[in-house]
């Protein structure tokens, strides 16, 4: 079954466009989630309306309303709605280009994959792609998802084109309440050596896989043996050190206790054969 569409519509450069469909890059539905149960009857509970002058009402009895003063709304229908039309509504339209780096990460947002809607769609979607790829920018565009504009990147990924949201300028918080109090200055040069040869020791290239979410793997572990009717084996707790009395000494340790991370290996050559996968040891 295909993929279904987020958003569809046009990508378009200056005169140039293309019809596109945008997806959702991820994907919480493996994700562990709980359902709200009574105590007694284990049925599912069902979250109602309720007013607090006439009780439980019906969800085709509620609208939208903006609090424009304290407890003082002004009712906004789905025409008010419809009568806000601007060109992003289906239009992805590329204003400008920059260099990936230039862009925090701390605005980064949601992901989502870009592909063209159709062969009709596919050369001119190639050739901005291909266009992105070779001039090694991202494109800064709009697009409206949800009922709200929103900014996004647009950057070539394999066959296809990478979309990430970014977040409006007034979400992101300064950093002067959180680390105005932070000392400023060079620390200690033994230990600053000490630190970089432990960062340099525990490098290795990322991948995403060896970092699997264990709280999530317990959570389904428990739940088997639930299952099962056992009652589930509590891990113990990982012992924690105290707080730490002399850094650099803490330090030598931690460089002496530390062993480098497995490197990852170069994919073989076609005519070398393939190398048998080491056991890895799980802590």
């Amino acid at each position: 079954m295909a993929p279904r569409a987020t958003w569809k519509g046009h990508l378009r450069l200056s005169l140039v466009s293309c019809p596109v469909r945008l997806y959702n890059a991820t994907s919480s539905k493996d994700r562990i989630t709980f359902n709200q149960l009574h105590k007694d009857t284990h049925n599912r509970i069902n979250m109602k309306p309720v007013d607090p002058e006439l009780g439980l009402v019906e969800r085709s009895d509620l609208v939208k309303g903006y609090e424009y003063e304290d407890k003082k709304y002004i009712i906004i229908d789905s025409d008010d709605l419809d009568n806000v039309k601007i060109e992003s509504n289906h239009t992805i339209g590329i204003e400008a280009f920059v260099d990936e780096g230039e862009i925090d990460p701390l605005y980064l947002d949601a992901p989502y994959y870009l592909a063209p809607d159709g062969a009709m769609a596919e050369e001119t979607f190639v050739v901005l792609r291909e266009a992105l790829k070779k001039a090694g920018k991202v494109a800064i565009a709009r697009l409206v998802l949800s009922s709200r504009e929103r900014v996004i990147t647009i950057a070539p990924r394999e066959t296809g084109m990478f979309v990430c949201t970014l977040r409006n300028p007034n979400e992101v918080r300064g950093t002067a309440e959180y680390f105005d109090n932070i000392p400023v200055g060079e620390p200690d040069k033994e230990m600053l050596d000490l630190a970089e040869k432990l960062i340099e020791q525990k490098t290795t290239e990322f991948d995403p896989k060896d970092y699997e979410d264990r709280y999530e793997a317990a959570l389904m572990a428990m739940i088997k043996e639930k299952l099962k009717g056992h009652k589930p084996v509590i891990a113990a707790a990982p012992e924690r050190g105290g707080n730490v009395i002399n850094l650099m000494d803490a330090l030598k340790a931690s460089l002496s206790d530390s062993k480098p991370p497995a490197k990852s290996k170069s994919k073989p050559a076609a005519a070398a054969a393939k190398p048998k996968k080491a056991t890895r040891k799980k802590a």
